[in-house]
This record gives C-alpha cells, structure tokens and sequence, in this order.
C-alpha cells in the first residue's frame, strides 16, 4: 500500500505511476488523497488546541473554588464540558476523514519501477530474452486435451462429475508426472537455499489484505460460507503473512522460502481455444518461491529468481521467453514483474508457466513487516515467483515430447517419475 507521506513527497512520480497502471483520474485521486490528510491533520489540530484549553480551565477551577468563586468555578466547568464535547467531535470526525482516506488509499495499486514500460494489454509487454529453438514436432502432432484422453492420464469428465470444470483429476502416470515435478521443483529450490514451508490453503481476511489480494481480488478467490475464510490463490499468500505484524532480526535477512500448494481460482473462463485443458484451471498445484529482503538488495534477488525459474525450464529443456510486463499488464501490488513462457508445439503458441516480481514495500507495508537498520525501523521488500505452476508445464512437456513411441519424459525426470515414456 502507498503511504501519505511518500505521496505528498512525490505527488507528481505517484501520479506519472499510477496513470502507467492506466489508473483513471490519477491526478484527482493524489490531490484527493492530499486534501483528506489535510482535513484530518486540521481537525487534530483543532481537537488539540481545544483540550488544551480545556486542560488551562479545568486547572483554573481549582484555584477558582479555593478562593470562594464558585459562580466562576460552575462557569469554568460549564466551558469545559462544552470543550469535551467539541474535542470528541472533531476527533471522531478526524477518524472518519482518516477512514475516508484509507479507503481510498487501498485500492491505489503498487507504483511501476522506472524500467517497466508503456503498455496497456500483454501484446506490448516487453521481450527480454529467448532460450532454446522450437520443438521438432510431426506433422500430426496433438494437442494435450486430445493427448491425455489417449493415455488416459488426466480426466476433466470425472473431475467435472465430482466437483465442476476446471477441477481435472489426474491418473496413472499423470499423478506421477504430477508428483514427480512437485518433488522436482521443491529440490531445485531447497539446493539453492529456499526454506521449504507447508502453509494452510485457506486464509483470512487480514492475510488476503496482506498481501494484496483483498480488496482488489475479491471476486477471483474462492470463499467459505460460514468462517468467511479464502480458498488461497497462490502460496504467496500465506508464505507471506508468515510475516505479519514482524520485526525481522536485519540478521536474518535475506528470508528465502518455497511452498508446493494447490492453488484455487475462480477466474477461469468457458472451454475454448485458449482455456482449453490445462491452459486455463480452477485448481492447479504450483511451488512458489518467497523472498523477504532490505530495500537495497530486492532487485538483484529479482534477477537471481528469475534465472532460477530459467534453470528449471533448461533442465527440462522447454523453448521459452521472458517478458518484462507492461504498466497495464502487471498485478495490482507488483512493481515489476517477470513473466515466463513456455512454447507449445502443437498448439503454436506461447503459455505463461511462472511470473515473478517485486512488490517493494507494497506488502510491507500492509503487513507491518519491518526490519531495524542501525536502529531505524525500516520496510522490507517482499517478492515471489511461480517456480513453477504445473498445468502448462505438464501441458507443454506432453505436446513437445510426443511421438511414435509416445511421450518421452525429460531425464531429469526420469528418477522422479520411474518411467521414461507415457505409452
């Protein structure tokens, strides 16, 4: 969230930021914003210099009565009770300026980093890199949804049957696919340093708050009826709210954690060309990297999880691009995001598999999570990354690998999964 103080500092860079975000009526909004403050430090200042002279009145009562003044005495304390009643008023009315404000306030999304660029949809994010060449495919390649029907690996009319679309259930060597990377990913992760968590699946409305997600993404999350808890979508969100309402030791930092959770979301569109099968899913298993860093190292640790989320897709030998997303592209609490696609070969287009980014002070500052730097309490900067979600994964491996005698499985995999083909 974007503080006050950093927006009267910098009304004109908060401005130039959030029209980036394609923010309508951004100037208002600041200047707004501005103009609330103002409204609340006046009414403080009023309820201040009111009990101030309540304070001076009630003193003077004293020395009023002991002088035999009564008359005077009883038109003292009328003066103060009146002067009580005028300092509630404007103290309530500066928490509900206050309030206002906030409201406001939250649904303000993170700034862009200065290297972000212009852009409102994803056809003008920004081509960083490309690895590797296209699969060599055969002429009557598949696709994945007619793939896992002849292997009988995952079944969207059962999953349909039990739950609804979107909810596919895996089988046979499609659950050991699935398993096989999950362990895949989280040894990667541990290897380099990542502390591995296994946080509940179901939030609350602070932890949603936390981290972004609420208000901005009410509608997108699944919601129990009766506890009001969120069905997460991404272990981002509880990985993080580890943090909440924490002075981290400056000792301990950088914080590196990775998480394997299923993840629920309620976005997902109708069957068509691009949601079809895996593209797009209710539900979907993902590991995510977590980091918690002081401000001056955050965006080399953004470059370091990016070439990890790269590692993995050469290890599995996956043709992908990086894109750095554009203003209007990029999530509500991100200044600048990364994302990663894989190529699919029967299907000829690119699936994000993994983004990752850096929120700065965004989160922080919602969760409360500092650290002290030569005594001064500071906000951290947090960051995540999909490393990796499975379904386009799993989606572009089967489709890229297929073939006569069916679909090979990379090597790396092979001691995870204790098969070589899916035939």
């Amino acid at each position: 969230m974007l503080t006050i103080p950093f927006i009267r500092a910098n009304s004109e860079i908060t401005i130039q930021g959030l029209t980036k975000k394609h923010v309508a009526n951004a100037s208002e909004i600041v200047h707004q914003l501005i103009a609330m403050d103002d409204q609340r430090k006046s009414l403080l200042q009023q309820a201040e210099s009111a009990l101030e002279i309540s304070n001076a009145a009630a003193k003077e009562i004293g020395s009023l009565m002991q002088s035999g003044q009564k008359e005077l005495a009883e038109g003292k304390r009328a003066e103060t009770a009146a002067l009580k009643g005028t300092i509630k008023e404007k103290e309530e009315a500066a928490k509900a300026a206050e309030k206002q404000m906030l409201d406001l306030l939250v649904t303000l999304p993170n700034l862009p980093h200065s290297s972000v660029p212009e852009g409102k949809t994803a056809e003008e994010n920004e081509v960083v890199l490309t690895w590797g060449s296209l699969p060599n495919m055969q002429a009557d390649a598949q696709p994945h949804w007619d793939l896992i029907k002849k292997y009988d690996i995952i079944d969207f009319d059962l999953g349909n049957k039990i739950t609804g679309a979107g909810f596919p259930v895996y089988k046979g060597k499609g659950a050991r696919l699935q398993r096989a990377l999950i362990n895949f990913f989280l040894d990667e992760a541990i290897k380099v340093g990542y502390y591995e968590i296994q946080p509940p699946i179901l939030i609350n409305e602070d932890s949603g708050f936390g981290t972004g997600q609420l208000p901005d993404k009410e509608g997108q999350m699944y919601v129990t009826k009766e506890e009001g808890l969120f069905l997460i979508p991404t272990a981002e969100v509880p990985i993080t709210n580890l943090y909440r309402d924490v002075i981290v030791n400056e000792k301990e930092l950088p914080i590196k954690n990775v998480g394997h959770t299923p993840c629920f979301r309620r976005e997902a569109g109708s069957w068509g060309a691009h949601v079809r099968g895996l593209n797009r899913l209710h539900q979907f298993d993902k590991i995510e990297i977590v980091q918690i860093h002081k401000p001056e190292t955050s965006y080399q640790a953004l470059e370091e999880m990016s070439l990890h989320v790269q590692g993995l897709l050469q290890k599995l030998n996956l043709h992908y691009r990086v894109l750095r997303l554009c203003g209007g592209d990029m999530g509500f609490a991100s200044a600048l995001t990364y994302d990663m696609e894989v190529w699919s070969g029967a299907q000829n287009r690119w699936l994000e598999v993994s983004s990752v980014s850096n929120f700065e002070t965004f989160q922080a500052n919602r969760l409360k999570l500092r650290t002290k730097v030569e005594g001064k309490s500071i906000l951290c900067h947090t960051l995540n990354g999909s490393a990796l979600a499975l379904p386009r994964i799993v989606a572009a491996l089967l489709e890229n690998n297929q073939g006569l005698d069916g679909i090979k499985i990379p090597e790396i995999l092979v001691p995870y999964t204790g098969f070589t083909h899916i035939n």
